[in-house]
């Protein structure tokens, strides 16, 4: 166990399979797993690793504070590195960063880092839990900017990014191809606008229905399409239902196939997202759909680099709902 790594992760989802598998083959890895992130996530099948040792109990011990269960004891194990992918709300990580510190351990942290916005006492406690850190690995190239204004050194700053089953998907692209999949569904011609992801307030997705009736009533006639699991009591259904567009929307549900996937996306105009974008905007740009989202960078995910305005896509401007409206518009106006 000497030489083994620890990983001790918030939760081990879905999407985490493909690159959580290459660390169980070429790292030498030990995982530890939290139980959940308090909210609907669909998880891997943690014992295909071969270092997978224990799922552990994250608890809220106040509000936006967590503590993962037994996960500190593991300092004392005969590890000499730790990975820990989650923040400095994770209050039994900050007991794991300063004994590895005393003890001469490194650890590096998977994390979103410090995206430009912290202040006060929160921009103390991020800098403060960052320095305790051997290593941050990013997922963005605006944290690492920021964190290197706030002091940091930039080869501390590892920028890994952030990644979905790429190999796989890359051949899943070669094989696309235009088919008839919204036109059977919809019995129209009309462009399609998709979202993929959790369906979720946090991602706005009131405005992009609100948009889509907008252009439908000014007579810009499209379709829209929702790939994910419905969750928080979101009510998008419901605002579907009450606009009477019913016909003009297809909640297609959670998929995981990326022939499933790759075939909605490629068949589709624009990808939009009107609150943070996420991995949705990784998804969609592997499948050549151009993605919108927001301007209001901070506040971003950092998966939102993946969009070069004009090129791949277009932020519009954050709160302005007539620009967000005119950014769709122009996306599905284009010939296919």
């Amino acid at each position: 166990m000497a030489n083994t790594i620890c990983c001790i992760f918030n939760i081990g989802a879905h999407y985490r399979t493909p690159i959580y598998s290459l660390m169980d083959k070429e790292l030498e890895c030990d995982f530890f797993f939290g139980d959940t992130v308090f909210s609907p996530l669909k998880t891997m099948d943690y014992k295909s690793l071969t270092g997978y040792k224990k799922t552990i109990r994250n608890r809220r011990i106040a509000k936006g504070w967590i503590w993962q269960s037994n996960a500190w004891p593991l300092v004392f194990k005969p590890y000499k590195s730790y990975i820990l992918n989650s923040s400095p709300y994770y209050v039994s990580n900050w007991v794991i960063l300063i004994l590895a510190k005393i003890m001469g351990k490194k650890v590096f942290v998977w994390t979103h880092g410090m995206k430009g916005g912290e202040k006060g006492k929160t921009k103390f406690l991020s800098k403060t839990f960052y320095k305790l850190c051997h290593k941050i690995l990013l997922y963005g190239e605006l944290s690492q900017t920021n964190m290197v204004k706030e002091g940091f050194k930039k080869e501390k700053l590892l920028l890994i990014y952030n990644s979905l089953n790429y190999d796989y998907q890359i051949e899943v692209r070669k094989d696309l191809k235009k088919t008839n999949i919204y036109q059977d569904y919809f019995k129209n011609n009309y462009p399609v606008i998709v979202y993929i992801g959790r369906i979720q307030k946090s991602k706005k997705l009131d405005l992009l229905v609100k948009a889509a009736n907008k252009l439908n009533l000014e007579g810009i006639t499209c379709n829209l399409t929702f790939i994910g699991k419905s969750v928080e009591n979101n009510e998008i259904e419901s605002l579907v239902q009450e606009l009477n567009i019913q016909d003009k929307v297809w909640f297609y549900g959670p998929s995981y196939n990326e022939k499933e996937i790759g075939n909605l996306l490629f068949n589709a105009k624009v990808c939009v997202s009107p609150g943070p974008v996420g991995l949705t905007a990784i998804h969609a740009a592997t499948f050549g759909l151009p993605i919108i989202s927001n301007n209001d960078f901070q506040n971003q995910m950092p998966e939102y680099e993946v969009i070069k305005d004009g090129v791949s896509g277009n932020f519009y401007k954050a709160g302005d709902f007539e620009d967000l409206c005119n950014r769709i518009k122009y996306w599905i106006s284009l010939p296919m």
